[in-house]
């Protein structure tokens, strides 16, 4: 039944059902489920008598009187309504709805939303409904929706109210002791209340029965993957102290109380005979990179092929780069595969000779860029994958791996430079085991960050043109390709013209953006990390862990426009070098004290801790990254009821692992996990 199209409710909702489905609406269980953003309280009804000016209340009253008429200049439409109750008149004026004078009728009884300006004898525009028991648009707790274009508050407000005619025929999704235990109300009276509610206790009642229910599903499901993977096979890799103790004090730099941490917890997950999913989430320049070579140099150890995955060719080459540095004294086989490049041990190979060596085992360790995956590479014994920038690859390409590999699942590690609060981290990625490097390596120069308002623009610049004029180079950041009227904020295309025309017209200068296709952007970044460009004006496109040592100046525009995690990851693109950096944030008009944390705190969890406060986890990260986080009604930062909700899921699985007892929990599963592959 509730399955059921919307145009099947009525011969209204059949009108509005197109419209509907530009909100991902299509099914009464998906009106049902669309809940509001916000409320307006209209409980308070009022005489007209006790109106003030800036109330905001409803008012009953009847017909006195109505008048349609045009303006004689602007020949608008008007209708003036004269209503009165027992303590005064007041009169409210629509445009271009003249069909008023089939609706009011003399004498005819009326709930109006008095917004109350100046003139208390006068309401613009109000909204109105005919006065019955249950009312829908006024006289109580008015729930406002997300809306697109052609639909309005009133016409999804009247949908839903019909669709939750349907609400008998939901089922209850939890099991009967959580909601017990947890007091939680029965879900019909929650998704009634959510949209309707009749006061705002059991509205606030309604908000924690269905955030509880959103956090528990996801919580479940992670659970249920970690289940699944359990039940995969992989071949273990065994642990190798010695060997890994002499190359670990090989290296020119002792690792961090973090990094070997990280290490130890990858180290044991390898060695089970299922497969890892772990997740390395590791501030800018934490030495993400050195901890999955610890990892890398044991599968060698255990005559085991690794596969190293990086988005694009420059990433994908720099890797291949400290790889080759690192392993170049032992006998181990590196191959880098991308689109231009086929090397093996540094040296030039044609594609099909790689892909041989790659199949044959010959190739020890394999870093290139997705073409891994989508060219369908043959390999004898991969055993472990490492995904640099772990949110580039989709659920889908991730899958595609284990077919490489005869059914035999390698372990995998991703691998971020987003820094990711623990509390965002538990909801978004459930499923992994997490390791987090939240330490510096000794001796990293700190970079000197400043906000800076508009009068002292011209101070930058120069100290920006000495800096070029002493050899090194600088990034500028923009949120926008071209320029917005509506936004008002910074352009790379506008600021590209003017650095290049009248701020710096002796510098090399060029732009980067996502318009620009995948060859291009790579030759602009070469060209630049081979300083044959001075600044580069980009969006937001600038890769993670892109190493320009020479890059010492990093200008943000229009900062505002950006989470604090983004802002610390451009911040993270200069300071790899020898030389002092410098990052500069320029906002569109006037500082924020989210902005100026900026200056004081270098700690991109710190920084992402705020940002999750104050914004959100699908402002922080946009929507490339968000698309987990898109929750109806849990708040990410109320850690009891995460943690509540987790418990509980865990104990299920515990409890009954295959989900024998709790058929509609596994219902649910299986739909939302049918396209999933359990790596």
């Amino acid at each position: 039944m509730l399955n059921q199209p919307i145009s099947a409710i009525n011969k209204y909702c059949k009108q509005l059902h197109k419209k509907l489905e530009k909100l991902n609406l299509f099914t009464i269980e998906d009106l049902l489920f669309y809940c509001p953003t916000r409320y307006e309280d209209y409980s308070n009804i009022k005489k007209i008598n006790e109106l003030k000016i800036n109330d905001i209340a409803t008012i009953k009253v009847k017909v006195k009187s109505l008048r349609n008429y045009n303006t004689p200049k602007q020949n608008k439409k008007i209708t003036d309504v004269v209503f009165y109750d027992e303590t005064d008149t007041i009169c409210a004026t629509w445009f271009n709805q003249w069909f008023l004078n089939k609706i009011m009728m003399p004498e005819t009884e009326f709930f109006l939303i008095a917004k109350v300006g100046y003139n208390k004898k006068e309401l613009i525009n109000p909204e109105y409904e005919k006065i019955n028991t249950n009312p829908t648009h006024t006289a109580r707790i008015i729930p406002i929706y997300p809306l697109t274009y052609g639909i309005s508050q009133k016409q999804i407000r009247t949908v839903i109210k019909a669709a939750l005619n349907y609400v008998e025929y939901l089922k209850e999704r939890l099991p009967e002791e959580i909601i017990k235990n947890n007091k939680l109300i029965e879900i019909k009276k929650a998704v009634q209340n959510i949209h309707f509610p009749s006061s705002e206790e059991i509205r606030l009642k309604s908000l924690q029965r269905l955030a509880f229910d959103e956090l528990f599903l996801i919580n479940l499901k992670n659970f249920w993957l970690k289940k699944g993977r359990e039940n995969s096979k992989a071949t273990k890799i065994i642990f190798k102290e010695k060997e890994t103790k002499i190359f670990v004090d090989s290296l020119p730099f002792k690792l961090t109380d973090a990094q070997r941490k990280a290490s130890w917890e990858i180290l044991q997950d390898i060695k089970n005979p299922y497969p890892m999913n772990r997740m390395l989430n590791g501030d800018v320049g934490s030495g993400k990179t050195l901890v999955s070579a610890i990892a890398i140099y044991n599968t060698f150890l255990s005559n085991l092929q690794s596969a190293l995955l990086s988005p694009t060719e420059i990433l994908a080459t720099q890797h291949y780069n400290s790889f080759y540095n690192w392993f170049n004294k032992y006998e181990i086989n590196i191959a880098l595969l991308t689109r231009n490049f086929s090397l093996f041990n540094n040296e030039k190979i044609t594609k099909t000779a790689l892909l041989e060596k790659i199949k044959n085992g010959e190739a020890n360790i394999i870093i290139g860029t997705h073409a891994i995956i989508q060219e369908k590479i043959k390999f004898k014994k991969l055993s472990l994958v490492i995904i640099d920038e772990q949110h580039r690859f989709g659920v889908e390409q991730r899958g595609r791996l284990s077919s490489l590999t005869n059914k035999i699942s390698p372990h995998l590690l991703s691998m971020t430079a987003t820094p990711i609060p623990r509390t965002l981290a538990l909801i978004m990625y459930g499923d992994l085991n997490i390791s987090i490097l939240d330490e510096m390596p000794k001796g990293r120069t700190l970079i000197k960050t400043s906000v800076v308002n508009a009068e002292k623009r011209l101070t930058f610049y120069n100290f920006i043109k000495k800096e070029i004029e002493a050899g090194r180079q600088a990034f500028v950041i923009c949120p926008l390709i071209d320029e917005s009227d509506k936004l008002g904020v910074k352009s790379v295309t506008n600021e590209y013209k003017k650095l290049n025309e009248i701020i710096f017209p002796n510098f090399k200068i060029a732009m980067l953006h996502g318009k620009l296709k995948a060859k291009e952007k790579e030759e602009i970044m070469q060209k630049f990390k081979n300083n044959k460009i001075n600044i580069l004006v980009s969006t937001s496109v600038i890769e993670v862990g892109i190493d320009i040592p020479n890059a010492t100046i990093m200008m943000i525009e229009g900062a505002e426009r950006f989470g604090l995690a983004q802002l610390h990851q451009f911040r993270g693109r200069v300071g790899r070098g020898a030389h002092q950096s410098y990052c500069f944030i320029f906002p569109t008009e006037h500082s924020t004290e989210r902005l100026n944390a900026m200056e004081r705190i270098l700690d991109g969890f710190k920084l992402a801790e705020i940002d999750l406060k104050l914004r959100g986890p699908g402002n922080m990260y946009g929507k490339e990254q968000s698309g987990k986080l898109n929750f109806k009604l849990a708040d990410i930062n109320d850690t009891f009821l995460i943690k509540n909700t987790r418990d509980c899921a865990n104990n299920i699985i515990k409890k009954d692992p295959e989900l024998t007892g709790y058929p509609y929990l596994k219902k649910y599963l299986s739909r939302e996990l049918q396209n999933i592959h359990l790596e």
